[in-house]
């Protein structure tokens, strides 16, 4: 696989940065050159953002299991529209829904710092539990662990998520991020942006004419949606756009894949405070987080019944066809313009927003 790194990671001298946790070109070659050939595997050679396990035929009939896990790091830990309760179920079951799995079960990890308020505890636990019981999806083992204070930050929580992929979805080839082809339509579920701008909206104690809310929300229901609505096999790819955004996304997908990609700037859907905000702040919603929208590779001809059928769905109403992928040796993502030009879409550098999700 083509390397899209300058240089090798120097390991005797160099830092973590936060560079590393940005979901960025920094995150993408750590996990390359540290992780994955400590821990490589089948299963971890898929490079998605969840396992494909071996098949448990008497349990399932054929069908496979995947697991998943994700950290939850957000400050502040209450925002508009969500908290890191419900974004720590949220997160999960979408990283395993995103294989086109059924959602099972969640484990929860809580670190805690001394000195937190109980009442925010309360409030967090609380809103984890309702998140899941609404997406039902049970929380049914975890760990609790509580740190001296000022060796923490209030509270972190890491989960585990279980799912099953039928046997049919099995059959046709499954979903994930090496599955893109030159053809394919790309299907965005939503607006970008609004999660992380939320985020910082609150965090940096800023105003906006009106309130700019996350999305936040557990995606497997519109999954199910979408899958029903086409051939198995024929949504290759879903992805949600979390850390490094929409842009940084498609740039793993065409990686993943050895494909590229052609966006159509006019056709990505945002809110126009989330514009305007981000043009006060400097900031590009491409590579903006969000919690609660996916993005597809679809057979084009399955593309447009797959994107009624997202429109016809609650977290699907904006849903948008936003470009397609194309044969690219290079795998660039390309955008054309509002104004008539072409852009590179490229991956993250640096960090626009720590500590989102």
């Amino acid at each position: 696989m083509k390397k899209d790194y300058l240089r090798p990671i120097d390991f005797r001298h160099g830092r973590v940065d936060l560079n590393h946790g940005a979901g960025g070109r920094a995150a993408a070659q750590l996990i390359e050159e540290l992780f994955a050939p400590a821990f490589d595997n089948e299963f971890l050679r898929q490079g998605d953002d969840g396992a494909l396990l071996a098949s448990v035929p008497e349990l399932m009939e054929g069908g496979r299991l995947v697991m998943s896990c994700d950290g939850h790091v957000v400050t502040p830990i209450f925002f508009p529209g969500g908290d890191l309760g419900s974004l720590a179920v949220h997160g999960t079951v979408n990283d395993v829904a995103m294989l086109g799995a059924r959602p099972l079960y969640l484990a929860a990890s809580f670190i805690i710092e001394e000195g937190y308020a109980l009442a925010d505890l309360r409030r967090v636990v609380a809103s984890m539990a309702a998140a899941s019981r609404a997406a039902g999806v049970p929380v049914v083992t975890g760990d609790t662990k509580v740190v001296e204070q000022g060796k923490g930050d209030g509270v972190f929580i890491a989960t585990t998520g279980v799912g099953v992929v039928s046997a049919a979805l099995i059959r046709a080839g499954g979903v994930g991020g090496a599955r893109a082809r030159p053809g394919d339509r790309l299907l965005l579920s939503g607006t970008i942006g609004d999660h992380g701008v939320a985020v910082l909206s609150r965090r940096e104690s800023l105003e906006f004419e009106t309130t700019i809310e996350s999305d936040s929300a557990a995606l497997h229901g519109l999954v199910a949606t979408m899958l029903a609505a086409a051939p198995p096999g024929a949504v290759h790819v879903l992805r949600d756009p979390t850390r490094g955004g929409l842009a940084t996304t498609l740039n793993e997908i065409a990686r993943q894949s050895g494909v590229g990609m052609r966006l159509v700037e006019a056709a990505i859907p945002v809110k126009p405070q989330v514009d305007a905000a981000c043009e006060l702040l400097g900031l590009d919603p491409l590579y903006v987080a969000n919690e609660g929208k996916l993005v597809a590779a679809v057979a084009p001809e399955a593309a447009d019944a797959v994107l009624a059928a997202m429109r016809a769905h609650a977290l699907g109403a904006d849903a948008a066809c936003i470009g397609e992928v194309v044969a690219d040796a290079h795998r660039f993502v390309q955008m054309a313009t509002r104004f008539g030009g072409q852009r590179v879409v490229d991956w993250l550098s640096g960090e626009q927003l720590p500590r989102i999700c």
